[in-house]
């Protein structure tokens, strides 16, 4: 199977032989202008290697492109970074992991967010919190920090408070009351999203189950101003920086954004889901 950094490459590799064809050069003559062995062209076409940012700054020099070569150096640092195991990032346990969220959100001042099935964790009561991570933590075999993870969790959200950060949220109405967390949970994450919603800065929108949906992805992602992208898979998280990459997820936020509804009418879709939550005989 082929992983999502091995697709990158390749499709690094075939930009770049797109870019010797127009140059109309063979391989051997861009490698020769290099000083590479002939062969490295071929493996490099076919996303058969890693390369460096000086492969691709000779190779662009070399073809008369160099205006491509802030956009390839972005996607040269984006391959070794976009996929990461989430045993290898968790084997220390969650806490650690919410430690580094807290770095790279201090950096960011507009945050674009999407997730279709859950409340973010930025928006997350403790109990809400306490119960995704024990679920995390049951499937991948973790160390149980579970504690220590909802308390970092709970540090970051003071980031919502602080600073003239901007923050953009947009979730599915089935998140309101996915079965992933108990009745009682839901209601009092239910009631803190309605005192979120209020938040000068805090833009929440609820797309409806039956609006006209004029995108949807497969999966939540997160946009970090427009610097790189953040999502979950299974068993890894993901971050994409090239800027061809980021505008692509931006334009599907914005798709996204205009399917939802906001202000008094996305509390109404609250407060009817705290209403069902009472009815339930659970």
């Amino acid at each position: 199977m082929s992983t999502p950094a091995r697709q990158a490459r390749e499709a690094l590799g075939a930009r770049l032989r797109d870019i010797r064809k127009d140059a109309e050069l063979t391989g051997r003559v861009l490698a020769a202008r290099n000083g590479w062995h002939y062969s490295l062209v071929s493996k490099i076409e076919h996303g058969a290697i890693n390369i460096s940012e000086q492969h691709v700054r000779g190779w662009c020099r070399a073809c008369g492109a160099e205006e491509e070569i802030n956009d390839l150096v972005a996607t040269v640092r984006s391959i070794d970074t976009m996929f990461v195991e989430w045993r290898r990032q968790l084997r220390s346990g969650t806490r650690r992991r919410q430690s580094v969220s807290v770095r790279f959100e201090a950096e960011t001042t507009l945050f674009r967010v999407f997730e279709p099935l859950m409340i973010p964790g930025l928006l997350q009561t403790p109990d809400y919190a306490e119960a995704m991570l024990a679920m995390t933590v049951d499937f991948h075999r973790l160390p149980d920090d579970v504690e220590a993870g909802v308390q970092a969790r709970m540090e970051r959200q003071q980031i919502l408070y602080r600073g003239d950060r901007r923050f953009h949220m947009v979730i599915s109405q089935s998140a309101l009351t996915l079965g992933i967390v108990s009745a009682d949970v839901v209601r009092g994450q239910l009631d803190r999203l309605l005192t979120l919603s209020s938040l000068p800065r805090m833009h929440l929108g609820i797309i409806p189950t039956r609006a006209e949906h004029k995108f949807f992805p497969l999966h939540g992602f997160w946009i970090l101003d427009d610097r790189e992208v953040l999502f979950e898979t299974i068993s890894a998280e993901i971050k994409l920086t090239q800027p061809q990459e980021v505008a692509t997820y931006a334009r599907a936020f914005e798709r996204l954004a205009a399917s939802a509804i906001y202000g008094r009418q996305a509390r109404r879709l609250i407060t009817g889901a705290m209403e069902e939550l009472a009815s339930d005989p659970d």
